[in-house]
């Protein structure tokens, strides 16, 4: 697996030059809104891969609470860390895209919202995991990560429920897109994807190399004290 992580970076990197060439050059420019319409090729990648990665945090979770399984704990940690910096681009790259096309920054719009609540759920997450050394911390931390999850599919299917200032899905739900866009998005988000796998795959491998240095310290540090 280890020799396997350099080649899967680097196809990783290729995939991600070539999706965004795809984005910036090869796209169609969009009628109305111009090249600022072009960030769609990230903001909405990022969001469906914050989303993938808070479903595997979701399954992590509730394998821990049922089989106490410290590498589910630690798949639980590292897909929330990665979720949490693909859902920051989307709340960032949202608002700059938000300029240009509605005239303002930001706005409590339904989608909007949500999106920022779910940002703080699991944020929160990451806090509690951090600064919390109670043996309780991974339980509590699997159940919060249950509660945020069902902040998604509020954020995903807000705009196709209820009237909000956000645009209407571009994959069903009443929208519609050019398909040249269609597979340009598509290719970004296998691109941003892979990305999510290989930083995970790196952090997972970091994360358990420091809970099998904290156990032998641990063990260390009592065989010390039984002598």
């Amino acid at each position: 697996m280890k020799r396997a992580f350099p080649i899967v970076a680097a196809v990783t990197a290729l995939l991600l030059a070539y999706a965004f060439y795809e984005a910036i050059w090869v796209a169609p420019m969009e009628r109305t809104m111009g090249d600022v319409q072009r960030i769609f090729y990230y903001h909405v990648p990022s969001a469906w891969t914050a989303f993938l990665l808070f479903f595997v945090n979701l399954v992590a979770s509730v394998i821990y609470l049922i089989r106490k399984s410290a590498k589910a704990d630690a798949v639980a940690l590292v897909s929330a860390e990665v979720g949490v910096v693909f859902c920051t681009v989307v709340l960032v790259t949202g608002p700059i895209w938000a300029r240009p096309v509605w005239g303002i920054w930001w706005t409590w719009d339904l989608r909007l919202t949500l999106t920022l609540v779910l940002w703080l759920i699991y944020v929160s997450y990451l806090v509690l995991r951090k600064f919390s050394d109670s043996s309780q911390t991974p339980k509590l931390a699997a159940v919060l990560a249950i509660f945020g999850a069902l902040d998604v599919p509020l954020v995903y299917f807000s705009i196709w429920f209820f009237r909000t200032q956000h645009p209407q899905p571009v994959i069903g739900g009443g929208g519609s897109i050019d398909p040249r866009m269609l597979h340009v998005l598509l290719i970004n988000w296998l691109a941003f994807s892979c990305f999510a796998f290989v930083v995970c795959w790196a952090r997972y491998r970091i994360e358990w190399m420091q809970r099998e240095v904290d156990e032998m310290e641990a063990m260390e540090s009592l065989h010390g004290v039984t002598q």
